[in-house]
Parts: structure tokens; sequence; C-alpha cells
């Protein structure tokens, strides 16, 4: 029987049994109520309190250096790379190359040239020649000397007069010059073969618009644009991803 003097034993005080009595002391002890709810409870939801605060202000430390981040990386894409890619094309696009081309070379010229013309000729032209002449007709020859030699009958150097019948030939001896002067027409075909040599410089502006290369620079402007506009369409900061996503938070992080 417990003495009426004697202090009841308190939870905080029990004894713990010795060793060797069935189940571990340590533990039982540990799993009363009394002590877990007097002295563990506590400490262990202020641990965990700590312990969440601590991982939650890590987590907004890193979310807030992330979005730092990303905003960064974002506005380096949108500004450079992919904004950069977009403008470049469409500048290509509307280039245009001018240039100075030095040409030096030897052209070869293989042709027929198809000539009608006239051609003005004048000359004197000298004939000395022997020929024959006919006469149209009966011709008289006076004070001709004649010498006749027959059987019954000579007669020399005999002055008479001759009539010399038409159609009759007459070997002459022609020493004359004669003046031409006439227009000749002219019908050729002239074969040419040339080797020109060519030097000079020739001023060159192609515009790439209206090249083979505009079509590759306007589907290289549609792959880059979706990602472009997707780029723009995104949130610069914290306040204007807030504003995306209600009126209060806009409100807040406007302030």
């Amino acid at each position: 029987m417990m003495n009426s003097t004697q202090e009841p034993l308190r939870p905080d005080k029990a004894e713990i049994p010795p060793a060797g009595g069935g189940a571990n002391p340590v533990r039982r002890v540990l799993s009363h109520p009394a002590v877990f709810q007097a002295r563990w409870a506590p400490a262990f939801w202020t641990i965990t309190g700590v312990l969440s605060l601590a991982v939650n202000i890590i987590l907004i430390v890193v979310l807030a250096t992330l979005g730092r981040e990303l905003f960064a990386l974002k506005e380096l894409l949108s500004g450079q790379l992919i904004g950069g890619l977009h403008e470049n094309f469409v500048a290509m696009d509307n280039a245009t190359i001018e240039t100075t081309v030095l040409v030096d070379q030897t052209i070869v010229v293989e042709d027929v040239i198809l000539v009608h013309d006239t051609i003005p000729v004048v000359f004197d032209l000298d004939i000395a020649q022997r020929t024959n002449v006919r006469l149209v007709e009966d011709t008289a020859i006076t004070d001709a000397v004649v010498n006749l030699n027959t059987p019954s009958l000579a007669i020399f150097n005999a002055p008479t007069d001759i009539l010399l019948p038409a159609d009759t030939l007459l070997p002459i001896r022609l020493n004359l010059t004669v003046p031409v002067s006439q227009t000749v027409p002219i019908s050729l075909t002239v074969p040419i073969h040339l080797e020109v040599p060519i030097s000079l410089t020739v001023p060159v502006s192609i515009p790439l618009a209206e090249t083979e290369l505009h079509e590759p620079f306007v589907g290289l402007q549609e792959v880059v644009s979706p990602y472009r506009e997707l780029l723009l369409a995104a949130p610069d900061s914290w306040e204007a991803m807030a504003c995306e996503a209600g009126r209060l938070l806009c409100w807040l992080f406007s302030r």
C-alpha cells in the first residue's frame, strides 16, 4: 500500500523498470503518452516548422533566381538569337548585290554575212591588141597604092581607088584608152572569223528578291517566325507574369 505522506509518482519522474522485465524499458518510457505529449510533440512541430520555413525560403530564392535567369534567357533568345535570325533573313531577302565585274577576255566571232550593195567602178581601160573588124557597109579607099603581079601583067605602085564590100574582115591593131564609169550591183556571202579582245568594267546590281534565293529566305523566315512570336508573347518580368495570372497579383506586384 502507498503511504499517505508519500508524493505520488509523476509521469516525468517515472522509474524505469529494471532490465529483464520483458519489453525494452526505454521504448516503454518514450512511448508513454505523458512523456511524448510533454516533451517530444512541441519539439517535433517546432523543428518541422523551421525546416518547412527554411525550405520555402530556399525554394523562393531558387525560383526568383531561376525566374531572373529565365527572363534573361528569354530576352537573349527573343532579342538576339531568334529575333536576330528573323531580322537578318528579312534583310538578306531585301538586300541587293552591287559590285563591279572586270571583263578581260577574247571573244571568237564566227559568222556569215550576206552583202547586198552597189559599187561604183571608175577607171581608165588601156587597150593595145590585134583584132579583126568586119565592115558593115561598102567602104571606099581613095589614093591607094596597088601592086599587081599576074602571069600576063605586072603593076607596081599604081595609085587607084578601091571599094571594099560590106562584111569584109580587116585585121587591125588597137591601141587606145577607154574611160570606164559604172555602178556595179553585188550580192556576196562573206564568212567571218574574228578574235575580238575585250577589256571593260561592268557594274552589276542584283536584287536578291528577284533571284532564286528569294524562296529559301522566305522559307527561313517562316521557320523562325513561330518561335519569335511565341517568345514575344511570353512575359518579360515577374510583374508581367503576375498581371497575366490575375488582377490581384498584378496589383500586389505593381505596388
